[in-house]
Parts: structure tokens; C-alpha cells; sequence
């Protein structure tokens, strides 16, 4: 792992976001070569949408009447302020979800397909420059300190998404603010998951993974947001995962101080 004085300096915030969203779509050329690891790549992510796809289905087809439970109180306000007190609370449930969402997508997506992202992200470090590989965790630990770790962010997720749908209640800028602190919540949380495979195979764990991408926050976001947005888009998610894992490999050696392309 380089010295913390060999990574490179910390770019603007709109010049480091930008790079940031530069780097996954640098992460969609691995199409081009690794495509069969990346079309296996799509497969966890299309056993995962099944089972979401389902809950999503389900939560929209009982929105109505989720949104009428909660907001009983208002039964006796005047039509125009019920209707929109509905209309908020309808927009709060469906942002708050797709944080979580989008989150546990992820975190059962890299499970799942473990092998075939390790392979992607390994592919993207040999084409640019190999590095020294940590001595391999057992199987079960790796699995146990992983799902740990998810479980701690989904539950921070969880409190952030409530916060969310209540600042959603506010009409109109109470929405608006909530859509794009959930994006770059949601973005940071999808980059730290996103970047596990390529840390973890430097031995780098958790908590330096968190500070690392935090000294390059703009950067971070960049990427992450990106990835939020593509998510949120139908079978998006499906589509992105592979690319993102290949892009967040980028970002992983972006934040090291590593080269990011071949002939660096």
C-alpha cells in the first residue's frame, strides 16, 4: 500500500466529482476487454432483481394505501393540503426505499457474485499494473466480516432514510433537498460497497477504506452518485454492476496514489 505522502493531492470539488464520474464510465470500457467476465458479470445481478423487483412491485401496489395509514391525521384538512401532505409522504416513502434499496442491492449482489467481480476487478489492476496481493482471508471470515459490515452501514442507511422521508414531508423543498442528500448519501454508501473487492485484495479493511475514499470525498461522490443514478434507472442496476465494479477498481487505485492507466 503507498505511503499516505505518495497519493496524489486532492482535486477541487467539481473538478474531482467529475473525475469521479469519469471513472465509471471509464469502468463500462472493460466491456471491451473482458466481455465474458463482464456478461457473467450480469448474471448475480439478475437473480438479485427478481427477488427486489418483486418488493418493489409490491410496495408501489400498496402505496396508496401505506400513504393513507400514515396520514390519517389529515382526514379532516381541507382537499387541496391532504392531497399534498399525501403527495409528500408518497415521494418520502419511495426515496427513503430506494436508499435502502439500492444499498442492499449492492451488498447481495457482491455476495452473490463474489468470484465473478473479484475477477473483474483483478483483470483491471493486471491490465494497468499488478500489485502485491494480502494473504488470502479464509472463505467464511471474509463472508462473516462482510456481511457484518453491511449490516452496520444498512442499519446507518436505515436511520438516514427515515431522515429522509421526514424532511420529505416539507412540500416541494423538503422533496427536492431529500432527492439530493439521498443521492450523495446513497452514492457514498454504493462507493464504499462498490471499492470492497479491490481494497480487500490489498488487505486494506473497512475503516482505512472509509478514511481513504474520505481524503478524496470529491472524487468519491462523483463516482458514486453516478452509480446511484444509473441504479435507480429500470434494470440499471443489472446492466451497471459489473462496470461499476470495474470503475470502482479505478477509483480504488485513483485514491492509493496508483496508476490508473496503462501507460502512466
Amino acid at each position: 500500500m503507498p505511503a499516505a505522502d505518495t497519493a496524489p493531492k486532492a482535486p477541487g470539488m467539481l473538478r474531482g466529482f467529475l473525475e469521479g464520474v469519469g471513472l465509471l464510465f471509464r469502468g463500462f470500457r472493460a466491456w471491451g476487454s473482458t466481455p465474458r467476465a463482464m456478461l457473467i458479470g450480469l448474471v448475480p445481478g439478475l437473480i438479485t432483481s427478481l427477488v427486489f423487483g418483486a418488493a418493489i412491485i409490491t410496495l408501489l401496489m400498496n402505496l396508496d394505501h401505506l400513504v393513507s395509514w400514515i396520514t390519517g391525521f389529515a382526514d379532516d384538512w381541507d382537499e387541496l393540503w391532504r392531497t399534498v401532505i399525501q403527495i409528500a409522504v408518497g415521494i418520502g416513502i419511495i426515496g427513503a426505499a430506494a436508499l435502502v434499496a439500492v444499498y442492499t442491492f449492492t451488498v447481495v449482489t457482491l455476495t452473490i457474485g463474489a468470484p465473478f467481480f473479484e475477477h473483474i476487478s483483478r483483470a483491471v489492476d493486471d491490465r494497468i499494473s499488478p500489485v502485491t496481493e494480502a494473504p488470502e482471508v479464509p472463505m467464511l471470515r471474509g463472508i462473516l466480516r462482510g456481511v457484518g459490515e453491511a449490516i452496520a452501514v444498512l442499519a446507518l442507511t436505515v436511520l438516514i432514510g427515515l431522515g429522509l422521508f421526514l424532511l420529505g414531508l416539507i412540500p416541494i423543498a423538503g422533496s427536492v433537498t431529500a432527492a439530493v442528500i439521498g443521492a450523495f448519501t446513497g452514492g457514498w454508501f454504493l462507493a464504499l460497497e462498490l471499492t470492497a473487492t479491490a481494497f480487500e485484495r490489498r488487505g486494506i479493511r473497512f475503516g482505512a477504506r472509509r478514511r481513504m475514499l474520505g481524503q478524496r470525498r470529491s472524487v468519491t461522490l462523483g463516482f458514486g452518485v453516478a452509480a446511484f443514478v444509473l441504479f435507480l434507472v429500470p434494470l440499471g442496476a443489472v446492466a451497471t454492476m459489473p462496470a461499476a465494479v470495474a470503475g470502482a477498481t479505478l477509483l480504488a487505485r485513483r485514491t492509493l496514489g496508483e496508476p490508473t492507466r496503462a501507460t502512466e
